[in-house]
């Protein structure tokens, strides 16, 4: 039996602990918000926090997330109004909005870390998160408002 904590709550399941973390949440605890890209860690779309830390849930098993606490992207804010999540909405940063999740998971952990990132600090966490839509100049603009009013 694997234990975890998922936006708060305590979970049990008796799944394989090699199983991607990325499926449980999908396809067990019926938390769609995480999404599928690539499967082995480069694109960002599965970004979940584990323990405040963002990572990429497709690539750590859930022997591995065991016993920490996980927040998933409807684990951030229970009514959507997480401040990176205002600042989404404010530079209309999604287009087509699959990659949005990760990103804004991403994003969240950075600002968690480091309220007041510079631009270059803002390229260099969010590097490893794709966009196939290219709203980069957007989540840039979002990101570098929420430093600004951390300042």
């Amino acid at each position: 039996m694997i234990e975890l904590t998922v936006n708060g709550e305590k979970h049990s399941t008796e799944a394989e602990g090699d199983m991607p973390l990325l499926w449980y949440l999908r396809d067990i605890a019926n938390l769609t918000g995480t999404k599928f890209g690539c499967g082995a860690g480069f694109c960002g779309a599965c970004t979940v926090h584990i323990d405040g830390t963002a990572q990429r849930s497709c690539s750590v098993p859930l022997s591995e997330a065991a016993n920490r606490e996980i927040t998933t992207i409807e684990g951030l804010a229970v009514n959507g109004d997480h401040p990176v999540q205002q600042a989404w909405a404010k530079h209309q940063v999604p287009q087509c909005g699959y990659c949005q999740p990760g990103q804004i998971m991403q994003a969240s952990s950075l600002l968690s870390d480091n309220p007041a990132p510079s631009s270059a600090d803002i390229d260099s966490a969010m590097q490893g998160n794709l966009c196939r839509c290219g709203t980069y100049p957007r989540i840039k603009a979002a990101l570098l408002d929420l430093a600004e009013k951390a300042s």
